[in-house]
């Protein structure tokens, strides 16, 4: 298995932790051909067969106008971050017919994505971007270890660069969570704290540059032409652990027959990006997250649970099954829903090396709530886009 990985942390003030370790049927259509906007999803052990908890889909890139594509397999589907990073050796010879992204004094831009416990480092490009029969044109992407530009050392003082599948786990990340760039307002002009997403590289020296939002890497559905304010992820419920199980992404909110809000509770964030969780009468920042793999909550001094050693190290050991509850709330709206949980040993559900999915896998995560992959299972989740118009109000939002 795969062991460690965090989302990033976006928009200055959005900080969006969660660690993950590193193929069935259901959800999607009940025809055999699913509907225009669906996108499959699966839960499986990913390109290297390690991964716990990883949910990954297809995604195609194209030379911008061009008939030129390349399909990315295993790309990790990531509610918690925002963009397209691929890794270079999954795009292949299309990597060289990517426009490449040039600052204002002409030199090439450069991303630090910056991730709790990691970084990704690679040069902005530009390519056309299609998901469930809809295009993204001329999108900025993040193309890991395209270019043998060096980290600067600012980047790799954030943590380890991942440049590769081993380290990665994936092709790529597919970040499409509540917000459209990735580093917003922080990273922009006029910002007065630059966090260092970005940087202009001449020859092997870079420096940390401001990025304007639309130069920024976006969220590939915010720029679709139809079903661009958010997604719908679903994905059947799983007694015990499983080898693998489909799912479907649905394109849009309300856009059409099957992404309907129906009686789904509809949990706006905070000014920092967050919901409210309450667990043992307090409440914790929480948040919802396919890009973590577990659900990451507290530690063993607030829950009582154990943590693992060895093979299991940053999740939770309890010595027979907890049954757990906590509520999530919105200060926005007043929305309000218990969610029942349980977590096992995740030395016990390791054991099964046939075994990816983990419905019970936790871990700890000091003062906050990550609602992770666990917690999409079994479940219909929206995840609305800042700013668009839903039958729910405008974005940004969670529902389920």
């Amino acid at each position: 298995m795969q062991f460690s990985r965090a989302t990033l942390s976006l928009l200055g003030a959005v900080a969006v932790c969660s660690s993950l370790v590193d193929c069935g049927s259901g959800g999607g259509s009940s025809t055999s051909v699913p509907p225009k906007n669906t996108q499959a999803i699966v839960v499986s052990g990913g390109p290297d067969n390690n991964y716990a908890n990883g949910l990954f889909t297809t995604v195609t890139v194209c030379a911008p106008g061009s008939s030129n594509c390349q399909s990315v397999p295993n790309v990790l589907v990531d509610t918690g971050s925002y963009g397209l990073r691929l890794l270079a050796s999954a795009v292949g010879s299309l990597s060289g017919a990517l426009p490449q992204q040039t600052g204002s004094d002409g030199n090439p831009v450069f991303e630090c994505a910056q991730f709790v416990d990691s970084v990704t480092w690679g040069p902005v490009k530009v390519a056309d971007v299609v998901l469930a029969n809809e295009s993204a044109k001329s999108l900025p992407i993040e193309l890991i270890g395209a270019s043998d530009v060096p980290v600067p050392s600012g980047c790799k003082a954030i943590g380890p660069a991942e440049e590769d599948v081993t380290s990665l786990g994936a092709n790529g990340i597919l970040g499409i969570g509540l917000f459209i760039a990735d580093c917003g307002d922080a990273c922009a002009p006029a910002s007065a704290a630059n966090p260092g997403f970005y940087y202009g590289c001449m020859a092997s020296s870079c420096s940390v540059v401001s990025e304007p939002l639309n130069m920024q890497v976006q969220n590939p559905v915010a720029l679709f032409p139809v079903n661009n304010n958010g997604v719908v992820i679903t994905l059947p419920s799983v007694s015990g652990s499983s080898p693998g199980i489909g799912g479907s992404m649905v394109l849009g909110i309300g856009t059409a027959d099957n992404n309907g809000l129906a009686s789904a509770a509809i949990f706006p964030p905070d000014k920092f990006g967050n919901l409210l969780t309450t667990f043992k009468g307090k409440q914790y920042a929480g948040f919802l997250d396919t890009g973590s793999n577990a659900y990451f909550f507290l530690d063993s001094k607030t829950t009582g649970i154990a943590s693992c050693s060895s093979a299991a190290k940053g999740f939770y050991c309890p010595s027979s099954p907890v049954s757990l509850s906590a509520t999530n709330s919105s200060s926005q709206n007043g929305s309000s829903s218990t969610v029942n949980f349980t977590i096992v040993s995740a030395s016990q559900l390791f054991s099964n090396n046939n075994d990816f999915v983990f419905p019970s896998l936790g871990g700890p995560n000091p003062s906050t709530f990550d609602w992770g992959l666990p917690f999409f299972i079994g479940r219909k989740v929206f995840i609305a886009i800042e700013g668009r118009p839903t039958p729910g109000g405008s974005g940004p939002y969670w529902a389920y």
